[in-house]
């Protein structure tokens, strides 16, 4: 069956013998046992719910693997993977990352005893000459947030698995209605499950997916050990929200394509990052590992000034810190989703202050380009507003 018909078509409810089409909410915390010293399928909801185990079935079907875990938020998700390293392992990760990995990584990890090296994955050599004996992991997405960069998945598998190094790729801005790591070798695929795979803001949630059975049986420990797992009517309105994916991508890609081009004509506008536009430096590389541009674009006034005034004065974007709704939203990366990126990555790594993330929704995208257009026209520089930290 081809995606948009797996989507749909799946075991909702195994061992029910109702035969319900909807998988049903199993929202219990312990389930009876048939003996007093032999346990059934489930036992207690932490380490096993009959609701979340049919999402993480559906979700590592999609995504290509052989299983998939799902938890209670994104950065849940990331710091389970994160449980596979050792004090004196290493993780070399892009240097575009949303912020909260930024923090995990340089804050929380750090005072573990495991270091980060953040490297530009686009610049030929970077990651070859960045990994060490001690790296244990290889940590991006593709594309990145909020720059949009590109990095070629495969070629970073080849580094990485020569090195010993496991390769694991954040695939929130894409799902796997429109890119597959797992397929071009990566051994791990996370998701904010919270953005693209709910789509309706209603959730937040996180998971992993692998094909590895050993690392799957230490991704499981994780998950029962430390009690993260994402409950049972959370994963309820997960599954409800997948059903969609591919209807909402494909609108919310059309729109994203019409409001990059529109951006790029503006003359308030002084640049776009969107893969979908030709004239990206990495959009080849994109389109030989994926199957759409997304729907998240950013781009730049020059002024911070004028950006915070569109931001502030659209009418149909939110100002929201998260992406991946069926609503349109808008935000200043540098205030919002990057102000923990550590001051020795904001050294040497320029995130304008100026720059503005979109993240399209399904409205109408004349509507949207006109609310932009409004927002842009009234923007001014002379207004006088607290400038952003310099980045």
């Amino acid at each position: 069956m081809k995606f948009e018909t797996r989507l749909l078509n799946f075991e909702a409810a195994p061992g029910d013998r109702c035969k319900p089409v909807a998988t049903p909410i199993y929202q219990t915390a312990t389930f009876r046992q048939e003996s007093a010293d032999d346990f059934g399928d489930y036992d207690y909801s932490r380490s096993g719910n009959p609701t979340r185990a049919v999402l993480e079935a559906q979700i590592a079907d999609l995504e290509g693997g052989r299983r998939a875990f799902c938890f209670a938020s994104g950065m849940a998700a990331i710091t389970a993977v994160t449980r596979l390293l050792r004090p004196g392992d290493e993780i070399v990760a892009c240097d575009d990352l949303y912020g909260g990995t930024f923090r995990l990584f340089s804050r929380i990890l750090k005072g573990r005893g495991i270091e980060t090296r953040y490297v530009d994955f686009e610049e030929p050599g970077a990651l070859q000459s960045a990994i060490s004996e001690r790296t244990r992991l290889v940590y991006l997405e593709t594309p990145t947030n909020p720059l949009l960069k590109i990095v070629d998945i495969g070629e970073a598998v080849d580094i990485a698995h020569r090195h010993g190094a496991l390769l694991c790729v954040d695939n929130s801005t894409m799902s796997p209605y429109l890119q597959n790591p797992l397929a071009l070798g990566a051994d791990i695929v996370l998701h904010s499950a919270t953005k693209f795979l709910c789509g309706h803001s209603d959730v937040t949630a996180g998971a992993v997916v692998l094909n590895d059975p050993q690392l799957a049986e230490e991704l499981y420990l994780i998950q029962n050990g430390e009690g993260a797992g994402l409950g049972p009517f959370d994963s309820f309105l997960l599954l409800r929200g997948l059903k969609t994916l591919a209807l909402r991508l494909d609108r919310q890609q059309q729109n994203a394509l019409r409001i990059a081009e529109f951006l790029a004509r503006h003359p308030k506008v002084s640049r776009v990052y969107y893969p979908g536009l030709t004239d990206h430096p990495g959009r080849e590389c994109h389109l030989a590992q994926a199957r759409g541009a997304g729907s998240v674009l950013s781009f730049e006034t020059g002024s911070f000034a004028v950006s915070r005034q569109v931001a502030e004065t659209t009418r149909i974007f939110a100002i929201t810190v998260s992406f991946g709704s069926v609503n349109s939203s808008i935000s200043l990366p540098v205030c919002m989703s990057h102000a923990s990126i550590p001051p020795e990555v904001r050294a040497r790594k320029v995130l304008p202050s100026d720059l503005v993330r979109l993240s399209l929704g399904i409205e109408d995208a004349d509507d949207l380009i006109a609310d932009l257009g409004q927002a842009l026209t009234r923007a001014r520089e002379d207004v006088a507003v607290e400038t952003a930290s310099s980045f």
